[in-house]
């Protein structure tokens, strides 16, 4: 059983500019993006209103646990540690991790990075790659604006690269005439909505509108319109979970 439509579907998510992932909460239109457009479509499914609570990075989870939001929609690769604070609806989405280094440092792979300073999320899917890379410095970042933080020490020079997920890296090392992508490591990181573990009807719902919108191929749709040159992961829908 949903919720009355007149409760909004509250989700938590920092503000940051990380198209074509999401924009800032104050850009003309409001957040727009792969992941919006996702949230919009659940909560379309679910017949309730969207609204975005923006928090630091560090707040999300524990903002669920303690039910001042429904649900996290953010960039929550399905890792054990985060799974040991909430749990996880299937995957909206699965992407692979990418090294962005400043332009004309690049290395082909990670040997190159012995004694390199990477920048990578506390506690994150990218923290760890960026710890099996023998030789090289993790540096952790966890800010409110821990993304814009991250590419900011990079091109000051603070760090040598930065470790984080392809998706975010697509428009950055095309464009950008300060950064390139080094190389990408395909680790098939599942992301997921992540409800609080004694919330099973929210649980339920979620996990339910998300099925249903991979099931009808709307999720397709906004995968493509939002990201068109990754490969769409659940092309053979129904598909076996792991």
């Amino acid at each position: 059983m949903t919720a009355p439509a007149s409760r909004p579907l509250r989700l938590a998510c920092i503000d940051a500019d990380a198209p074509p992932l999401f924009g800032l909460a104050a850009a003309p239109g409001g957040r727009a993006g792969y992941e919006p457009a996702v949230a919009e479509l659940i909560a379309a499914e679910l017949d309730r209103d969207l609204e975005w609570v923006i928090m630091p990075w560090g707040d999300m989870l524990p903002a669920v646990r303690d039910h001042a939001v429904d649900a996290v929609l953010c960039g929550q690769g399905i890792i054990p540690a985060r799974q040991e604070l909430v749990d996880f609806t299937r995957p909206y989405g699965v992407f692979h991790e990418g090294i962005l280094m400043r332009r004309g440092e690049v290395v082909p792979d990670p040997s190159g990075l012995v004694g390199k300073r990477i920048a990578a999320i506390r506690a994150s899917a990218n923290y760890n790659l960026a710890s099996s890379f023998a030789g090289a410095e993790v540096i952790e970042f966890e800010s409110e604006h821990v993304y814009e933080d991250m590419l900011a020490a990079l091109r000051s020079g603070a760090v040598d690269a930065v470790c984080d997920d392809d998706v975010v890296f697509v428009p950055l090392g095309n464009s950008d005439p300060d950064f390139e992508l080094a190389f990408v490591v395909k680790t098939n990181n599942p992301w997921g909505i992540g409800v609080a573990k004694d919330r099973p009807e929210t649980f339920a719902a979620l996990d339910g509108a998300l099925t249903t919108i991979i099931a009808d191929g709307r999720l397709r749709k906004v995968w493509e319109q939002w990201l068109p040159t990754l490969d769409y992961p659940f092309a053979d829908y129904p598909f076996e979970e792991g």
